[in-house]
């Protein structure tokens, strides 16, 4: 028996709206919780950039999730939740449980006041937020062009989780509608499955999501294009794929698809974790791991014409080569989405100015297409590295340096409500 229209309306209502309190034991129903978050969060943000503003129902559904998190906790932020019925595996839900309060917090007490509570969890917070805002203030930019993880998100244990944040997402909007021509997301995730846009609540068509380093993307009018991969390429690399999920259905090998970054297709890439943030696998067996995948890659490609592998000490990224004038073959890289998306999305990025965002070496090749281009670039970096510091400010002088995701959103506000 089918549903009414309005029961049917009901039920996806409380399905986006709503979430119960709940046991959490296993890594199962932790990743669905986080789900729940998502479309709460979604609704949430969505009805802030209209007249239907904040629910009550949406506010009790996160504090329940809250509580379902603390629940579970042994300490702080860590739990045990099961794998399978032989297995646990120490969790660190930091960033799930922060970001959750942090919500919380924002729709209970306002912008201002919230102001205050990130102050109250950043050393430092106002000197430099004014600072950014200061040396950035007044320009309307061409393009903003920014790396996700680390640099526009707090870090996270686990990608599947990384839920983004409402009072994030607010920020974001903001800037991208008032302050940018082209806002872009260039994330070395996947678009979907999971990716990118099952983890972002800015409301749909605000980013352009350019996903897979940049060779896939969803421009601000729902339209997906792809950077051309070879026909073989693409066969090899599915073929690659298809014995790494093999591999993690092995119960010895299968904590490798849970931690981090997990087993991820990209479109031109595959990620696969062998240690997380918290350091939860052994090294010998994150080593032994590592071995174990470059040589099923070697396997494939023996004379190392078509893969790349580019080790983080967290995850293994094994890429498709594309041809390169200078080396005959490379991986590619955030410079290489540069100029594609310049190319497909007509983004004149010979006029600035521009604002590019990163966090680690492999964010500087975008700042290094970008000033190839135009001296008018500016660029806003999260690290405490000096040695990361340096190099970002000797490419780009109008360079700005902050120890926090939180920060550089926070000035990304500040910017677009003084425009």
């Amino acid at each position: 028996m089918g549903y009414s229209p309005e029961l049917k309306e009901k039920k996806l209502f409380m399905q986006h709206h709503t979430i119960t309190r709940q046991t959490i034991g296993t890594l199962k129903s932790f990743y669905d919780l986080m789900a729940q978050t998502r479309h709460v969060r979604l609704a949430t943000v969505n009805g802030l950039f209209s007249t239907q503003g904040i629910q009550k129902i949406q506010t009790d559904a996160l504090k329940n999730a809250l509580s379902s998190l603390e629940e579970c906790l042994e300490d702080e932020y860590n739990a045990f939740l099961k794998i399978d019925d032989s297995e646990n595996i120490e969790v660190d839900l930091t960033y799930e449980v922060t970001e959750l309060k942090k919500d919380i917090y924002y729709l209970e007490n306002g912008e201002d006041k919230f102001m205050s509570y990130l102050e109250s969890l950043h050393p430092n917070f106002l000197s430099h937020v004014q600072s950014g805002t200061t040396i950035l203030k007044g320009k309307h930019f061409n393009c903003f062009i920014t790396d996700r993880d680390g640099t526009i998100n707090n870090y996270c244990g686990r990608y599947r989780s990384s839920v983004q944040s409402i009072y994030n997402a607010v920020f974001l909007t903001r800037f991208a509608r008032n302050t940018v021509s082209n806002p872009i997301l260039i994330t070395s995730a996947p678009l979907k499955d999971t990716g990118i846009m099952d983890l972002s609540v800015n409301p749909e068509k605000t980013i352009i999501y350019a996903a897979s380093k940049g060779r896939e993307f969803v421009d601000l009018t729902g339209t997906r294009k792809s950077f051309p991969i070879d026909d073989q390429k693409q066969q090899l690399i599915n073929r690659l794929y298809q014995k790494l999920n093999d591999l993690v259905k092995d119960p010895a090998y299968e904590k490798f698809s849970l931690i981090g970054s997990g087993l991820q297709l990209k479109f031109g890439q595959i990620t696969i974790a062998r240690q997380d943030i918290n350091g939860s696998v052994p090294e010998a067996k994150s080593e032994a791991f590592l071995a174990l995948i470059k040589t099923i890659v070697k396997e494939l490609d023996p004379l190392k014409e078509n893969f790349r592998i580019e080790d983080t000490g967290l995850d293994i990224e094994i890429i498709l080569t594309i041809p390169d004038e200078k080396t005959g073959l490379k991986d590619f890289d955030k410079a290489d989405a540069i100029k594609y998306l310049d190319k497909e999305l007509n983004l004149n990025m010979g006029k600035g100015p521009h604002l590019i965002c990163g966090d680690t070496g492999s964010d500087v090749p975008m700042l290094e297409a970008t000033m190839a281009r135009t001296n008018d670039t500016w660029s806003i970096f999260v690290t405490r590295k000096p040695e990361l510091v340096d190099r970002v400010k000797t490419i780009c002088p109008n360079a700005v340096i902050v120890p926090e995701p939180d920060i550089l959103v926070t000035i990304l506000n500040q910017l677009s409500i003084n425009s």
